[in-house]
C-alpha cells in the first residue's frame, strides 16, 4: 500500500441546522460529531498522516474539544483553514500534504458512521484504478419533475448516491483541481472534478448508515443509530 493521507473536511457554516453551534460539534453520545468521525481515521493503521480542514478562528477549540479526547492513540492531527467552499476547503487540504504521490481519501466531517471497512475498501481499488467512491444504489422510485409535473421516471438500477470517503492517486486529485480551477468548473464532490477532467471513476460499496448530517432531523436518526449500536 502507498502512503495514505486523509483529508477531513469541517469547514462549513450549516445553515440547515439552526442553533448557535456548527453542526460538527454537536453533541452525539458524549463526544461531537466531528470528534466521532476522526476517531474511525486515528484508528485506522493504513492511514497516515490527517488534515482537518476546519475554520482557521475554530483552532484553539478543536484542539481542546474535539482533537484532546481522543488523543489515546498518540495521532498528530494537521489542522487546516478551510475556505470559502467546500472546493477551497479540499483544495487547501490538498496543498498542505507534503507529498506528489500516495492516495487520498477526502470524507466529509460530519459523516461519522463510516466503517474501517468502507474506508479500507476505497483505498484498495484507489491502489487499483486510481479513483472510487463510495456509494450506494438508490432504493426509492425516482421521478423527473418540470413546473409540479412528472416528466419522466428514471431508471434506477443505475443511479446510485455518492458518499465519503472519495479516494484518489494524489497526483490525480491534484490535477484534476488544477484543471477545474483553470477552467472555471465546480462541483459538489471530488469525483465530479476527476470525471471533469477526463478520468474514470470506480464505486464500492458504501452503507446506508454512512449518513450525512445536515439537518435536525438527521442528527436525531444519527443519535439513534448511535444508541441502536
Amino acid at each position: 500500500m502507498p502512503d495514505v493521507f486523509a483529508v477531513i473536511v469541517a469547514a462549513g457554516r450549516g445553515t440547515r441546522m439552526g442553533g448557535d453551534v456548527l453542526k460538527q460539534y454537536l453533541d452525539m453520545g458524549g463526544l461531537s460529531i466531528l470528534s466521532r468521525t476522526l476517531e474511525v481515521f486515528i484508528l485506522h493503521r493504513q492511514i497516515g498522516r490527517i488534515y482537518l480542514v476546519v475554520p482557521e478562528n475554530d483552532f484553539d477549540f478543536c484542539r481542546k474539544m474535539v482533537i484532546a479526547p481522543l488523543m489515546g492513540s498518540g495521532r498528530e492531527i494537521h489542522l487546516i483553514a478551510g475556505g470559502k467552499t467546500r472546493f477551497d476547503s479540499v483544495e487547501n487540504g490538498l496543498a498542505a500534504i507534503p507529498a506528489s504521490e500516495g492516495i487520498v481519501l477526502v470524507h466529509d466531517g460530519v459523516r461519522p458512521f463510516v466503517t474501517p471497512d468502507i474506508i479500507s475498501a476505497c483505498m484498495a481499488e484507489a491502489v487499483k484504478t486510481k479513483a472510487c467512491i463510495a456509494a450506494v444504489p438508490v432504493a426509492d422510485t425516482l421521478k423527473m419533475v418540470s413546473n409540479g409535473r412528472i416528466t419522466s421516471t428514471l431508471e434506477r438500477n443505475s443511479i446510485f448516491m455518492a458518499q465519503t470517503p472519495q479516494a484518489f492517486d494524489l497526483s490525480l486529485l491534484k490535477a484534476s483541481f488544477a484543471f477545474a480551477r483553470s477552467t472555471g468548473f465546480t462541483a459538489t464532490d471530488e469525483a465530479a472534478l476527476v470525471e471533469h477532467y477526463g478520468k474514470p471513476v470506480s464505486i464500492v460499496a458504501g452503507s446506508r448508515a454512512n449518513i450525512k448530517i445536515t439537518t435536525p432531523d438527521d442528527l436525531a436518526l444519527a443519535r439513534a443509530l448511535l444508541h441502536l449500536g
